[in-house]
């Protein structure tokens, strides 16, 4: 009986003493880590791998956690990067705009010390930071400029939250903005004006177009007026040149006719030697108008000029070129 009752306390004092360990033993994942307290009082902070405690003396700090959108109590600190989907929130612009937000934050423990001692509900104190800070961002901004500013918007959100959260221990890595709603209204208005844009660009790309088409059209007959006017001025040199030409070839052709009936004059035995050739050559020209005039109709009357009687001479010219010695 004795001995059946040393088995059983030697059973116990070696179940206890397996329970000791392992309560002593405390394993810590890689990216997590435990604060713990002794008596009350911050003792250390574990790191990942094997870590020794004193059971019942010591004791891991509960925190408050989010997980599937749900606070959760727990004594781990994940050291990774966290994202938190905050649902949609109502923010006025500054033109007095009410619309609905809803940001994604990326975050980061780096001192677990004070994620646990410094606030007491990390991530509704992020939540709740993050909200308000949006809706002082976006009331400094007017509706079109939130719609198109989102980087700024998130470069400031994150600025303010990083700063606010270093107290914490926590790192603000990324903002972003998921999604921007106004209301239905708003909407439909901006569709309106930009479909009157879109109308407004159409029209002006027209009336360039047809601008440009006028111009086009304007440089080519003008253009074509250049080169027609050109073409007369060519023409017209040419038709001068060609005139002048012949001028000069008459004229030349009168001369060489001169110096022949001269010569002739000269030669002739039965001709003076006083008789000017120039008369001749007058007198035989004024005889062939002569004959042109009076072969017109008989209803002409023919009027000769008073200077006209000095021609005459020359016609006697004529006679003494073929009067005989």
């Amino acid at each position: 009986m004795e001995l059946n009752t040393s088995l059983i306390v030697l059973i116990t004092l070696v179940v206890l003493v397996l329970i000791f360990i392992k309560m002593s033993l405390v394993i810590i994942s890689q990216s997590e880590t435990k604060i713990v307290e002794r008596l009350g009082k911050y003792h250390a902070t574990l790191k990942p791998g094997i870590n020794i405690i004193i059971p019942f003396i010591d004791r891991a700090k509960t925190i408050i956690s989010l997980a599937n959108g749900r606070y959760v109590y727990t004594n781990k600190i994940d050291l990774r990067e966290q994202v938190y989907d905050f649902d949609k929130q109502n923010v006025i612009t500054k033109d007095n705009i009410q619309m609905q937000i809803n940001a994604l934050l990326y975050f980061q423990i780096v001192d677990p010390f004070k994620s646990v001692y410094e606030i007491s509900n990390l991530p509704n104190a992020i939540e709740k930071l993050t909200q308000t800070t949006l809706r002082n961002i976006i009331g400094e901004l007017e509706l079109d400029q939130t719609l198109t500013s989102r980087d700024t918007i998130n470069s400031k959100l994150r600025a303010v939250l990083d700063d606010a959260t270093d107290k914490w221990g926590v790192k603000v890595n990324r903002v972003e903005l998921q999604d921007i709603m106004p209301p239905a209204s708003v909407l439909q208005a901006m569709e309106k004006q930009m479909q009157a844009e879109r109308n407004k660009r159409a029209t002006i790309l027209t009336s360039e177009g047809e601008k440009a088409a006028v111009i086009l059209q304007s440089e080519g007959e003008k253009t074509s007026t250049i080169n027609r006017a050109e073409a007369e001025k060519q023409k017209a040199i040419l038709a001068a040149e060609g005139e002048a030409q012949a001028r000069i070839r008459r004229a030349e052709a009168e001369a060489v006719a001169i110096n022949q009936v001269s010569e002739a004059v000269r030669n002739s035995t039965n001709v003076g030697a006083n008789t000017n050739p120039v008369n001749y050559l007058l007198a035989k020209n004024y005889i062939d108008t002569l004959q042109t005039i009076a072969g017109g109709p008989a209803t002409k009357t023919v009027y000769l000029p008073y200077e006209a009687s000095n021609l005459m001479g020359s016609i006697g010219g004529i006679k003494d070129m073929f009067k005989m010695e």
